[in-house]
């Protein structure tokens, strides 16, 4: 089994660091320095206090690494529509893609089944680039739990987590979805397959889609924009606003609103990715995170007051900052 990781930042790295340690056949699309590292010194994981350097094959090119048997796309969400051409050289007759992308998944609506069976987002896939260049039926999904941190190129620290769900757009346990299971089972992860990703890919967009902004807005961490009574209220009428969409297309949420936010709370003083890449002046994952959901109230005709507020104000703030078209 061929697994590419194209991505191998922070989480692609981590990833990629515990597959290698397992023996998978495992190579790593990378950039910059830390591609530079990765192939003098090895991929270096610190985890639990421990070090360890695996050694795999790193490279910018992913022609030199030739058809794969799952290629995990482990970009920010507005990254990824630029490469689907360079990614070509990765795909096979039988290749999958595992989407681990925050946000909406492009691939929302493929065998969703239903009136809306089929829909494109164009917040996440303009031009449909990659429902046209990747093709939809490639799709396994994926809801990424771990946080992790590039402390220095050719290093990734783990903070927490370890669960990479997997899930088929039409909910059925196949064998390419086992065999993945499988193999990052093996190298110590938890891979379950999921019957209906959609409902968790929701529980942490959630998250995402109101604590990102707000914290970007405010330079908050987690415990203090989720326990201030306003900051608090404004991310509860957002993810309200989002559960009446969810739950048009379907989705069940296992928790109510309270909790989740109680759960960003006891996170602690984080700083969530979108606060980062602001602070790093990185582009910002507002389309993704926010803007999707949106374009998901529009197509269910479910009013997004507080969403549009939030995302109008996120929006600028990327612009002023340079970090977004």
């Amino acid at each position: 089994m061929k697994i590419c990781i194209f991505g191998a930042g922070a989480i692609g790295g981590y990833l990629g660091a515990k597959l290698a340690a397992s023996g998978a056949d495992v190579s790593l699309v990378a950039r910059g320095p830390h591609l530079e590292a990765m192939r003098d010194k090895g991929l270096t994981l610190i985890e639990d206090g421990k070090t360890s350097t695996a050694a795999a094959t790193a490279s910018d090119d992913p022609a030199a690494l030739g058809p794969q048997d799952y290629v995990i796309v482990t970009l920010k969400a507005h990254s990824v529509p630029p490469v689907v051409d360079k990614m070509r050289p990765l795909f096979g007759d039988r290749t999958t893609i595992v989407s681990g992308v925050n946000g909406v998944p492009w691939w929302y609506f493929h065998k969703i089944g239903g009136p809306l069976e089929g829909t494109r987002l164009a917040s996440v896939d303009p031009g449909n680039r990659q429902w046209d260049g990747f093709g939809p039926d490639r799709v396994l999904g994926c809801v990424v739990y771990p946080a992790a941190e590039v402390v220095e190129p050719g290093t990734v620290r783990h903070i927490e987590g370890n669960r990479f769900s997997l899930g088929e757009p039409d909910g059925s346990k196949s064998e390419r979805a086992l065999a993945l299971s499988k193999a990052l089972g093996a190298a110590g992860l938890k891979a379950p397959v999921r019957p209906k990703l959609r409902d968790e890919i929701w529980v942490k967009l959630w998250g995402n889609l109101s604590f990102n902004p707000i914290s970007a807005l405010t330079h908050a961490t987690l415990d203090v924009l989720c326990t201030d009574p306003g900051t608090r209220g404004v991310a509860r009428a957002m993810m309200l606003e989002a559960q009446a969409i969810a739950e048009k297309l379907g989705v069940k949420f296992p928790i109510d609103v309270e909790r989740r936010i109680d759960g960003g709370a006891a996170v602690g003083a984080h700083r969530t990715s979108m606060l980062q890449d602001l602070d790093a002046k990185r582009p910002m994952e507002i389309d993704a995170l926010v803007r999707s959901v949106q374009e998901l109230g529009r197509i269910t005709e479910t009013p997004t007051p507080t969403i549009d507020t939030v995302l109008a104000l996120i929006a600028l703030r990327g612009r002023v900052a340079g970090l977004y078209p």
